[in-house]
Formats: C-alpha cells, structure tokens, sequence
C-alpha cells in the first residue's frame, strides 16, 4: 500500500498553515514548511511564520540564520529526511507552504546537472550578448533541438542555461530534466491548491499587510540591520525588509510603508497564481472561501485519494 504525502499549496494569506493544521489533526500528520521565507529564525513576523502549533509537531520553521544562503537544494535534502522520518512514526508528512519550487523539486525530483564552471558561463553569456537575443536562440536550437520544446525565445536567462548545459554536458537539459525522478515516486502525493477569489484574497493580504507594520515587526528589521546581512543573500528579499528599512531612515511614511507592503504582497500573489497555472495543472484546485467548507472538501478528497 502507498504512503501519502499530503502537499498543500497556495498564495501568500490564503490560509494554508490553518488548514495544515487542522488536516494534521484529522490524518495523523506532521507539518512539513514548504515556505522559503520561513526558514529563517529572526524574521518570523514578517515571513508571517506560524505561531500557534495546537501541539501539532512544525518541522523547518525558523531553523536557518538570515546570514547563511539557504536554496531549494539545501531545503530538498532536509525534506527527504523530514519525510522519512515522519513516515518512521506511522504518521503522515504535510508538507505546507507557497514556494513552487519546492514542491516541483519533492514531485519531480531535482535535476543533478553538473557544476558549470563560471568560466563557461560567462563565455556563454558574453556569446548572447555579442549575437543578441533572436541569433542566440537560433543557435541554441541548432545546437540542441530539444530546447525548443523547453523554453521561448522571450527568456534569455533559461536560454543561456540551456546553452551551458550542453556545452559542458553534450546532453540536452529536456534530457537531464525528464531522466530525474522523485525519491519518493513509489508514495501516493495528494497535491491541495489553494486558489481563493482574488478580491477575497486581496481583502485577506490588506488585513495581513496592516497587522504586520507594528513595533514588533520594525523591531524585528532594527535587529536585521545590525546583523550586517549581505545583500546578495535571499533573507533580504522577505517582504517588508526593505520597506521597512526605508521607513527607517525617514524616507516614507508609515503610511506608505503600509500600502508599500500591501502592492508588494500582492504582486507575489499573482506570481504564485501563475506558477500554480503553469506548473500545477494536475493539483486539485479549492476555491471554498468559507473556511468550515473548505476544511470538510479537503479532507473528503484526501480520504478519496
């Protein structure tokens, strides 16, 4: 018999960690953080990181510090033995949270290229840069035929990766992608989107956007600032950092921090729709904004599945 992995996806405010919880109570689970912002243990208001566990065991949240890099690859070899573990105790893992690249690497598995040396890449990025965009693709499809199933000739990052890939590899990246598989392909993943309306969901971010700009959120970004984080590091990227940074030095207003925050929120909503639209086509759709349904309709499909 296959052992079920429950994944629970959705936009940022869409009441995902909840629903988690309220699955884990049902099923026998473990929660699982599938959220790349909420690893980090200084930010834990504005990564909007759970509070309340209702004694329900949280795994990977607030584990990291702000000053070490933290990637999909770091977060998938975790995961595996999170999982395991979980599984270990007959109970179910619940993997929760709004980062897609996440979930695609647990599904699909994580493509294991090898390294590229910064000499190739650079050699490949100076060759796109001296034909241009439009020649540069003609060539990468000359090259490698497959690439033209793979990526659009509007997305001169992947492109370049691709171009890379066969040149150190004389393999097609469509090859290595479709020859990865998942280490848990023998379980049963029951995949849960969440894809609330979108003016409820914007109501919800506001609501969200407005409780996270208090003391405690620009004391916690006065700590940040001390620990001197590099910039280039992903920590620096949670929203409300830097907004919050600018509140500081008097460069706006509270009231623009806020409403800052609210556009910011939501366009990272509407990234993640997408993601979900591209990438997420054989997940289960929820749309129930009454949470008391929602729960019943979730649980009746995972019982079913």
């Amino acid at each position: 018999m296959q052992s079920k992995i429950i994944l629970i996806s959705g936009p940022t405010a869409s009441g995902k960690s909840k629903l988690a919880i309220d699955i884990a109570k049902k099923f026998k689970g473990e929660i699982v953080n599938a959220d790349s912002m909420q690893v980090y243990k200084e930010i834990k208001i504005l990564s909007a990181r759970p509070i309340s566990f209702k004694n329900i065991k949280h795994h990977l949240y607030g584990f990291i510090s702000v000053k070490k890099k933290f990637s999909t690859g770091h977060w998938i070899k975790l995961v595996k033995k999170k999982i395991k573990q979980i599984q270990k105790k007959k109970k179910i893992p619940i993997i929760v949270g709004g980062t897609g690249l996440y979930f695609k690497s647990l599904v699909h598995g994580m493509v294991s290229i090898p390294k590229i040396s910064n000499t190739i890449r650079n050699k490949i990025i100076y060759l796109h840069k001296k034909l241009g965009n439009d020649l540069f693709y003609q060539k990468l499809i000359s090259l490698d035929p497959k690439s033209k199933f793979l990526i659009k000739p509007t997305d001169p990052q992947r492109m370049i990766r691709a171009y890379e890939v066969f040149y150190k590899t004389k393999k097609s990246l469509q090859d290595w992608q479709q020859e990865t598989k998942s280490s848990f392909e023998n379980d049963n993943f029951i995949k849960i989107a969440l894809n609330p309306d979108r003016a409820y969901l914007h109501e919800r971010i506001v609501k969200r956007s407005k409780t996270l700009v208090s003391t405690k959120s620009i004391s916690e970004v006065k700590k940040f600032i001390k620990l001197n984080v590099n910039k280039k590091l992903p920590s620096n990227f949670i929203i409300g950092i830097k907004e919050i940074i600018e509140y500081l030095s008097k460069k706006i207003t509270k009231e623009v921090l806020t409403e800052t925050i609210i556009i910011r929120t939501r366009q990272y909503a509407k990234r993640q729709f997408t993601w979900q639209r591209g990438q997420m086509q054989d997940w289960k759709l929820f749309e129930e904004q009454n949470y008391s349904k929602l729960l019943k309709k979730v649980s009746l499909f995972i019982s079913k599945t």
